[in-house]
């Protein structure tokens, strides 16, 4: 468990076990994209913090969705198409570790697509990605782009049906092959890191628990739940920690 050291000897300690490790795997969440420009949800200044008619917990749930198309779509475009991001040195980074053999898989709640835009090649998005937008009716494949650049309750060029954003919204069930691929890369990981996630969302945040190895990196800003249950707590922005990997 986490014992009483400072920031600086956990650093040593984490780049240490990254050195001598080729079975790391990486956990994350929002604030693994924040450096990006993509707002978290819980932070001082994420969007649960802003105003709007809903909060948007619920705009971003699949009954809010039925109901309201237009007023999701209103949000959706505006707060979560953040498509001109660009990697942060954390993305790389982590892309990086992959090339080099190190790190096996990389287990995101984010749905912006900037762990592949980086070159990362095995990805588990628990909760899909806004990159991936779907034809209700006929299953057509539509882009980010078309979806930024239409009106109203987009619809498909090809039939004409509603067009819904591959993303996991609230009250819908996880896709249980990304889930089951998540629990493998876990459970069989030397090093797990989990970094700039709350740890306040399930079912993702329940993964922890398939770990079994005695290296658990934690890297968040502020205390999680989980705090406790690290072998190594570091709390400081991702970035610092991770432009200190060399590979």
């Amino acid at each position: 468990m986490c014992s009483e050291k400072t920031n600086s000897e956990n650093m040593e300690t984490f780049l240490k076990w990254i050195n001598e490790s080729d079975n790391i795997v990486f956990f994350g969440g929002a604030g693994v994209s924040t450096e990006s420009g993509i707002p978290d949800f819980r932070s001082v200044d994420g969007l649960y913090n802003q105003k709007y008619d809903f909060p948007p917990e619920t705009i971003l749930s699949h009954s809010f969705y039925r109901k309201n198309p237009e007023e999701f779509y209103r949000f959706y475009r505006d707060k979560m198409l953040c498509l001109d991001a660009e990697p942060n040195i954390t993305h790389i980074k982590l892309a990086e570790l992959e090339k080099a053999g190190k790190l096996k898989g990389v287990i995101t709640q984010n749905i912006d697509g900037l762990h592949q835009k980086a070159g990362s090649k095995n990805v588990m998005e628990l909760h899909g990605s806004v990159l991936r937008n779907y034809c209700e009716r006929c299953l057509q494949f539509v882009s980010a782009e078309d979806i930024l650049h239409s009106e109203g309750v987009p619809k498909c060029p090809k039939c004409g049906g509603p067009v819904k954003p591959d993303v996991v919204l609230y009250e819908e069930g996880l896709n249980q092959k990304t889930l089951e691929d998540a629990i493998y890369y876990i459970s069989h990981a030397e090093v797990l890191i989990i970094g700039g996630t709350s740890l306040a969302v399930y079912p993702a945040a329940g993964l922890i628990d398939y770990y079994n190895g005695d290296k658990l990196v934690l890297i968040n800003k502020s205390a999680t739940p989980m705090d406790k249950r690290a072998d190594l707590l570091i709390q400081q922005g991702l970035g610092t920690v991770f432009e200190q990997i060399q590979i």
